[in-house]
């Protein structure tokens, strides 16, 4: 430890004694001047900072290293190069839930940052399920990835016809995480990410600025295997399934067209006006298994609209519901995380904001970005295809899931927001 850079704290505020310079050395390595009316955000500023005179592996030392202080310094430091790069201080149950923390961050970010020629539908299902293996109790899960064909014979028409036009077929990962050891348990919550490996747009093609960080829209399956295994790791000893819905979106012979008519598993049609349009076809088909598992809790994410990025931009996730209490809830549990989290409007009559002459529903609007209130109509559009009119359904638009270029706070890539705060709503609710 002697030969790490040490990284203590100094509360007095920066203003008063330092300006604008938020650390200074010190004889074994930095103080960082925190800025006490906004504690969290001067540290991770800091720890960006420090990471860029090139530090490499840094020990938080001395006194003040709150968890919330020493967590908002893990995510400033770590960059998609080095996701182990802090040594952290406090007492063993502090240290303890940060090595948690840091174990599902740094397997979601890196999943996520990973090419997309590395990460294909049917590997990203399999990393997933063994991620769980990892840090579940032995006996504790089952699972199955279902490819191909296998879809079709399951009814989830969505994802294969999104998939299809890949030569890496698309997947469905279903897993079972049951610690009671009753095979009769009830699944008490349902995880569904969308997991599209690389998204061109389809024929609906993206240009080359938008495309050229499409590995990550594979972020919410991800960021709900994270969010299990954190809260796995913290005790969770409820039945739960995760459910991700894995696919490459690309342009071929046997790809989707503008203008297919596909027919869900429950009956509804949708009229293909918008191929970039595909996350939510995908969940569509995740979010009616998780209603086949009789889930009470039904929990979806995904990097799913440019609206959302919009709306609350790149540092809030957006969330929506049409259950208003359990939505209430989300607020406070992502409040207590310290994931900023904005919700945006949803109600029932948002389904038929995208309207087919063809088909039940479209899905998107045939104009630019799917027009006014994007965000809300593609919630709208999978509030289709869970049970109970809503109530128990959570969707997240994961907006500040990834970042395209270094900034102040966030380096490049995947940042793992919205992992925390899933699970503990699983952890809460479930």
């Amino acid at each position: 430890m002697a030969d790490l850079i040490q990284i203590q704290l100094q509360l007095q505020s920066a203003a008063e004694k330092w300006g604008k310079v938020a650390f200074t050395p010190v004889a074994d390595g930095f103080q960082i001047h925190v800025n006490t009316q906004d504690p969290t955000r001067s540290v991770q500023k800091a720890a960006r900072n420090l990471n860029g005179l090139g530090l490499y592996k840094v020990q938080l030392v001395g006194d003040h290293w709150t968890l919330a202080l020493q967590w908002a310094f893990y995510q400033g430091f770590c960059n998609a190069k080095n996701h182990d790069g802090v040594l952290f201080c406090g007492d063993q149950a502090t240290q303890q839930h940060l090595q948690q923390l840091a174990l599902c961050f740094s397997w979601a970010k890196q999943l996520t940052n990973q090419t997309p020629d590395e990460l294909y539908p049917e590997q990203l299902a399999k990393q997933a399920a063994a991620f769980i293996q990892s840090v579940a109790p032995e006996g504790s899960v089952t699972s199955q990835v279902l490819l191909d064909q296998q879809l079709l014979q399951a009814g989830w028409h969505g994802l294969h016809a999104v998939g299809r036009g890949s030569a890496r077929k698309p997947a469905m990962l279903v897993l079972d995480y049951n610690p009671t050891g009753n095979a009769a348990a009830p699944v008490t919550a349902a995880l569904v990410g969308k997991g599209i490996t690389f998204d061109s747009g389809g024929y609906s093609i993206k240009a080359t600025e938008s495309m050229l960080a499409m590995k990550c829209d594979m972020g919410g399956a991800a960021t709900v295997t994270a969010a299990l295994a954190l809260a796995i790791l913290q005790g969770l000893d409820k039945r739960v399934q995760l459910i991700l819905c894995c696919a490459e979106n690309l342009i071929s012979s046997n790809a989707y067209k503008l203008g297919d008519i596909i027919t869900y598993k429950n009956g509804t049609t949708v009229e293909i006006v918008n191929t970039d349009a595909e996350g939510r076809l995908v969940l569509a088909d995740g979010l009616m298994c998780a209603a086949e598992s009789g889930a009470g809790l039904i929990i979806d994410a995904a990097t799913l609209t440019g609206a959302a990025m919009t709306a609350v931009g790149g540092e809030y996730n957006a969330l929506f519901a049409l259950d208003k209490v359990l939505a209430q809830k989300a607020l406070a549990y992502a409040e207590q995380a310290q994931e900023p989290t904005w919700q945006l409007p949803l109600e029932l009559w948002h389904q038929q904001q995208c309207p087919s002459a063809y088909a039940d529903t479209a899905n998107s609007r045939p104009v630019k970005g799917g027009g006014a209130g994007g965000a809300s109509n593609a919630a709208g559009f999978l509030s289709r295809f869970v049970p109970n009119a809503g109530k128990g359904w959570l969707h997240f638009d994961l907006a500040a899931a990834f970042n395209n270029s270094n900034n102040a706070y966030w380096a490049a890539g995947a940042t793992g927001q919205g992992i925390r705060t899933i699970s503990a709503a699983l952890l809460g609710e479930a």
